[in-house]
């Protein structure tokens, strides 16, 4: 299936996005993570426009081809909910089915939280609700282990340098080692090379964690999801305890959870089959 590519005006800047389906057709936005990309989504998107819907997956800013502004700052959290909800105009779309991965799915909570009524219903993969990761990150001193990276990200120029070396080898090795054999083919390599390699890409992709560490986001709010919630979980997921699969449920109205023993972080990538059913089960 082909795929279009428009760079859509949102929030001050121009995202690149993959764009499939019939424009009249219910939008399902697909969020992608550190270090994806639209890409990351090439199981999810034809299988949903066969399902009869339209499907619009950014490259978020920062990232691959979107618009990469300079400053820490332009990457809080509050700035990226506001790029989707501008992504939500731009399409024309009052509601809109939202998934997430990883970076992603912390956007999507992030928009659930700030503007439910834009959201008919939330898929999530691999990342807690916010305030039980901020929670368990405090106590739980395996999680703060599994973190380590975050802190290392702090470090100005050094993690982008090491990481695009030697034609992003470094992000490579990062990409095969939170995955499992098979996840990940060669073509899928040579795609994320080619948008690892943008000019300047992997600095404003680690600038997401370098904002998160300076403008950490407000959380004295209501922090409940109000909105039908699924959550898709990889058991194997090398960077986030699953404790906080099932604590998340619980800061949902209305929630599902399903684990897949089997899976790494990547749970879409190593279950495309089975995660494609849940999706068609839950956005129906």
């Amino acid at each position: 299936m082909a795929l279009e590519y428009q760079f859509v005006e949102t929030n001050g800047i121009h995202l690149h996005v993959a764009q499939a389906g019939d424009e009249n057709a219910p939008l399902v936005i697909l969020l992608h993570g550190f270090p994806d990309f639209s890409y990351g989504w090439h199981a999810q998107i034809p299988f949903l426009v066969e399902h009869g819907y339209r499907v619009w997956a950014p490259d978020q800013r920062g990232y691959n081809l979107s618009d990469k502004p300079d400053e820490v700052r332009a990457y809080r959290m509050e700035t990226l909910v506001q790029d989707v909800i501008g992504l939500m105009d731009a399409a024309g779309s009052d509601q809109v089915y939202l998934a997430g991965h990883d970076w992603g799915a912390a956007v999507a909570w992030a928009v659930a939280i700030a503007a439910p009524q834009r959201v008919k219903k939330l898929v999530i993969m691999n990342v807690p609700h916010p305030l039980v990761f901020a929670q368990t990150l405090r106590g739980n001193f395996k999680q703060m282990l599994k973190s380590w990276y975050i802190l290392y990200f702090q470090i100005p120029r050094l993690p982008e340098a090491l990481l695009t070396a030697n034609n992003a080898q470094g992000a490579v090795s990062l990409l095969k080692l939170s995955g499992q054999e098979g996840t990940f083919s060669d073509a899928d390599l040579a795609e994320y090379v080619r948008a690892w390699m943008q000019p300047n890409a992997m600095r404003s992709m680690i600038n997401w964690y370098r904002a998160v560490g300076r403008y950490p986001p407000d959380m004295s709010g209501d922090m409940r999801v109000y909105v039908p919630t699924l959550i898709i979980w990889g058991a194997k997921d090398v960077a986030l305890t699953r404790e906080m699969a099932q604590k998340s449920v619980e800061m949902c109205d209305d929630a599902r959870l399903v684990m897949f023993e089997d899976a790494t972080h990547w749970v879409q990538h190593d279950k495309p089959n089975e995660v494609n059913a849940l999706l068609a089960e839950f956005l129906h």
